[in-house]
Protein backbone atom coordinates (compact mmCIF):
# COMPACT_ATOMS: atom_id res chain seq x y z
CA UNK A 1 0.00 0.00 0.00
CA UNK A 2 2.88 2.56 0.86
CA UNK A 3 6.22 1.72 -0.29
CA UNK A 4 9.84 3.61 0.09
CA UNK A 5 12.25 2.70 -2.29
CA UNK A 6 15.89 3.89 -1.79
CA UNK A 7 14.99 6.69 -0.47
CA UNK A 8 16.89 9.94 0.44
CA UNK A 9 16.09 12.86 2.54
CA UNK A 10 17.87 16.16 2.84
CA UNK A 11 17.27 19.34 4.67
CA UNK A 12 19.72 22.26 5.33
CA UNK A 13 22.44 21.07 3.17
CA UNK A 14 22.58 17.81 5.57
CA UNK A 15 21.49 14.46 4.85
CA UNK A 16 19.60 13.06 6.87
CA UNK A 17 19.16 9.44 5.86
CA UNK A 18 19.73 7.74 2.40
CA UNK A 19 19.11 4.28 0.38
CA UNK A 20 15.67 3.68 3.34
CA UNK A 21 13.70 1.36 1.78
CA UNK A 22 9.94 0.42 3.64
CA UNK A 23 6.95 -1.47 3.03
CA UNK A 24 3.74 -1.13 4.53
CA UNK A 25 1.54 -4.02 3.82
CA UNK A 26 -2.19 -4.67 4.27
CA UNK A 27 -2.05 -6.77 7.75
CA UNK A 28 1.13 -5.96 8.58
CA UNK A 29 2.35 -4.19 12.31
CA UNK A 30 6.12 -2.44 12.81
CA UNK A 31 7.67 -0.53 15.00
CA UNK A 32 10.12 2.10 14.09
CA UNK A 33 13.28 3.22 16.37
CA UNK A 34 15.90 4.76 16.77
CA UNK A 35 17.90 8.09 18.57
CA UNK A 36 16.46 11.62 19.02
CA UNK A 37 17.29 13.18 15.95
CA UNK A 38 17.53 9.98 13.80
CA UNK A 39 14.52 11.23 11.43
CA UNK A 40 11.53 8.95 12.57
CA UNK A 41 9.05 12.11 12.35
CA UNK A 42 10.20 12.88 8.99
CA UNK A 43 10.14 8.86 7.68
CA UNK A 44 6.32 8.71 8.78
CA UNK A 45 5.78 12.14 6.45
CA UNK A 46 7.11 10.55 3.24
CA UNK A 47 4.76 7.86 4.29
CA UNK A 48 1.89 10.21 4.12
CA UNK A 49 2.99 12.61 1.25
CA UNK A 50 3.62 15.92 3.80
CA UNK A 51 7.42 15.75 2.86
CA UNK A 52 8.79 14.65 -0.51
CA UNK A 53 12.02 12.23 -0.85
CA UNK A 54 15.22 14.58 -1.85
CA UNK A 55 15.89 10.89 -4.16
CA UNK A 56 14.40 7.36 -4.52
CA UNK A 57 10.80 6.57 -5.00
CA UNK A 58 7.33 6.38 -2.90
CA UNK A 59 4.43 5.25 -3.85
CA UNK A 60 1.25 5.58 -2.33
CA UNK A 61 -1.21 2.98 -3.03
CA UNK A 62 -0.01 2.24 -6.56
CA UNK A 63 0.82 5.72 -7.40
CA UNK A 64 4.70 7.29 -7.59
CA UNK A 65 4.20 10.80 -5.44
CA UNK A 66 6.47 12.56 -6.99
CA UNK A 67 3.45 12.38 -9.59
CA UNK A 68 0.29 12.81 -7.64
CA UNK A 69 -1.02 16.95 -7.30
CA UNK A 70 -2.60 18.19 -4.20
CA UNK A 71 -5.82 17.10 -4.85
CA UNK A 72 -4.54 13.54 -5.31
CA UNK A 73 -2.50 13.67 -1.66
CA UNK A 74 -5.36 14.91 -0.13
CA UNK A 75 -7.10 11.64 -1.40
CA UNK A 76 -4.39 9.27 -0.50
CA UNK A 77 -4.03 10.94 3.11
CA UNK A 78 -7.88 9.46 3.45
CA UNK A 79 -6.44 5.99 3.27
CA UNK A 80 -4.23 7.37 6.12
CA UNK A 81 -4.39 7.84 9.49
CA UNK A 82 -2.24 9.47 11.43
CA UNK A 83 -1.53 10.00 15.50
CA UNK A 84 0.36 13.07 15.77
CA UNK A 85 2.86 13.41 18.74
CA UNK A 86 1.27 16.21 19.65
CA UNK A 87 -1.97 15.36 19.52
CA UNK A 88 -3.70 19.18 18.64
CA UNK A 89 -6.95 19.81 18.96
CA UNK A 90 -9.14 22.84 18.37
CA UNK A 91 -9.92 23.60 22.29
CA UNK A 92 -13.18 25.57 21.49
CA UNK A 93 -15.19 22.37 19.86
CA UNK A 94 -16.27 19.08 21.86
CA UNK A 95 -14.19 16.04 21.64
CA UNK A 96 -17.02 14.66 19.73
CA UNK A 97 -16.32 17.05 17.05
CA UNK A 98 -12.69 17.41 16.99
CA UNK A 99 -13.24 13.48 16.30
CA UNK A 100 -15.04 13.97 13.56
CA UNK A 101 -13.24 16.19 12.15
CA UNK A 102 -12.08 14.85 9.02
CA UNK A 103 -15.32 13.54 7.83
CA UNK A 104 -16.53 17.61 8.24
CA UNK A 105 -13.49 18.48 5.96
CA UNK A 106 -14.75 15.80 3.76
CA UNK A 107 -18.10 16.39 3.29
CA UNK A 108 -19.07 13.36 4.68
CA UNK A 109 -20.95 14.82 8.03
CA UNK A 110 -24.15 12.31 7.96
CA UNK A 111 -21.46 9.63 8.46
CA UNK A 112 -20.82 11.28 12.27
CA UNK A 113 -23.72 10.27 12.95
CA UNK A 114 -23.58 6.94 12.49
CA UNK A 115 -20.02 6.27 13.56
CA UNK A 116 -19.10 8.69 16.25
CA UNK A 117 -20.93 6.88 19.23
CA UNK A 118 -19.50 3.46 18.29
CA UNK A 119 -15.80 5.02 17.86
CA UNK A 120 -16.40 6.62 21.36
CA UNK A 121 -17.19 3.87 22.80
CA UNK A 122 -14.61 1.91 21.49
CA UNK A 123 -11.73 4.13 22.93
CA UNK A 124 -13.68 3.94 25.93
CA UNK A 125 -14.49 8.37 25.68
CA UNK A 126 -18.39 8.37 25.26
CA UNK A 127 -18.55 10.09 28.03
CA UNK A 128 -16.45 12.68 27.53
CA UNK A 129 -17.63 13.42 24.33
CA UNK A 130 -19.17 16.87 25.29
CA UNK A 131 -16.06 17.98 26.97
CA UNK A 132 -13.36 20.27 25.74
CA UNK A 133 -9.88 19.48 24.93
CA UNK A 134 -8.56 21.04 27.66
CA UNK A 135 -10.44 18.89 30.47
CA UNK A 136 -9.31 15.62 29.23
CA UNK A 137 -6.12 14.10 30.75
CA UNK A 138 -2.90 13.19 28.63
CA UNK A 139 -4.30 9.65 28.06
CA UNK A 140 -7.73 10.67 26.71
CA UNK A 141 -6.18 13.07 24.68
CA UNK A 142 -4.01 10.14 22.91
CA UNK A 143 -7.04 7.85 22.81
CA UNK A 144 -8.89 10.59 21.48
CA UNK A 145 -6.26 11.56 18.44
CA UNK A 146 -6.53 7.62 17.41
CA UNK A 147 -10.69 8.03 17.18
CA UNK A 148 -9.76 10.86 14.86
CA UNK A 149 -6.90 9.01 12.74
CA UNK A 150 -9.35 6.26 11.97
CA UNK A 151 -12.55 7.91 11.75
CA UNK A 152 -12.46 7.99 7.85
CA UNK A 153 -11.40 3.71 8.21
CA UNK A 154 -7.98 4.21 6.96
CA UNK A 155 -6.32 1.38 5.53
CA UNK A 156 -2.84 2.15 7.19
CA UNK A 157 -2.16 3.24 10.54
CA UNK A 158 0.52 5.80 11.43
CA UNK A 159 1.45 6.70 15.35
CA UNK A 160 4.38 9.17 16.10
CA UNK A 161 5.18 8.33 19.20
CA UNK A 162 1.52 8.17 20.45
CA UNK A 163 2.53 6.69 24.13
CA UNK A 164 5.24 9.36 24.90
CA UNK A 165 3.70 11.03 27.57
CA UNK A 166 1.23 8.85 29.41
CA UNK A 167 1.95 6.25 32.03
CA UNK A 168 2.14 3.18 31.64
CA UNK A 169 -1.23 1.58 31.67
CA UNK A 170 -2.64 4.34 29.27
CA UNK A 171 0.10 2.59 27.21
CA UNK A 172 -0.85 -0.55 27.49
CA UNK A 173 -4.19 0.13 26.37
CA UNK A 174 -3.52 2.50 23.30
CA UNK A 175 -1.53 -0.71 22.29
CA UNK A 176 -4.13 -2.82 23.01
CA UNK A 177 -6.35 -0.30 20.49
CA UNK A 178 -3.57 -0.02 17.80
CA UNK A 179 -3.32 -4.46 17.84
CA UNK A 180 -7.31 -4.31 17.16
CA UNK A 181 -6.93 -2.41 14.56
CA UNK A 182 -4.41 -4.57 13.51
CA UNK A 183 -6.27 -7.41 13.33
CA UNK A 184 -8.80 -5.88 10.98
CA UNK A 185 -6.49 -5.79 8.49
CA UNK A 186 -4.67 -2.07 9.08
CA UNK A 187 -1.49 -1.76 8.36
CA UNK A 188 0.27 -0.17 11.27
CA UNK A 189 3.71 1.69 11.95
CA UNK A 190 4.19 3.03 15.25
CA UNK A 191 7.50 5.82 15.78
CA UNK A 192 8.32 5.10 19.65
CA UNK A 193 11.17 5.23 21.74
CA UNK A 194 9.54 2.95 24.42
CA UNK A 195 11.43 -0.76 23.94
CA UNK A 196 9.26 -1.84 27.22
CA UNK A 197 6.24 -1.05 25.16
CA UNK A 198 7.84 -3.11 22.01
CA UNK A 199 8.21 -5.86 24.01
CA UNK A 200 4.98 -5.81 25.10
CA UNK A 201 3.67 -6.06 22.04
CA UNK A 202 5.70 -8.43 20.80
CA UNK A 203 4.30 -10.89 22.75
CA UNK A 204 0.85 -10.11 21.41
CA UNK A 205 1.02 -9.58 17.61
CA UNK A 206 3.63 -10.72 14.94
CA UNK A 207 5.50 -7.43 14.32
CA UNK A 208 8.81 -6.62 12.86
CA UNK A 209 11.00 -3.73 14.40
CA UNK A 210 13.05 -1.32 12.53
CA UNK A 211 16.21 0.64 13.80
CA UNK A 212 16.21 4.19 11.85
CA UNK A 213 20.41 4.82 13.49
CA UNK A 214 22.76 6.96 11.22
CA UNK A 215 21.06 8.13 8.03
CA UNK A 216 20.17 3.53 7.77
CA UNK A 217 17.34 1.67 8.22
CA UNK A 218 17.91 -1.65 9.84
CA UNK A 219 15.56 -4.80 10.70
CA UNK A 220 16.30 -5.09 14.95
CA UNK A 221 17.05 -8.35 16.17
CA UNK A 222 16.03 -10.17 19.05
CA UNK A 223 17.67 -8.25 21.61
CA UNK A 224 15.30 -5.93 22.30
Amino acid sequence: MIELKDVSYSYGGGELFSQLSLQLAPCSFQFLTGPSGAGKTTLLKLCYGDLRATSGTVTLFGQDARGIDRDGVALARRRIGVVHQDCQFLDHLPLSENVALPLTVAGRQSEAAGNLPDLLNWVGLSAQAEQLPPQLSGGERQRAALARAVIMSPDVVLADEPTGNIDWEMSQRLLRLLIELNRMGKAVLVATHDLNLIRAAKAQVQSRVLRLRGGRLQVAGADL
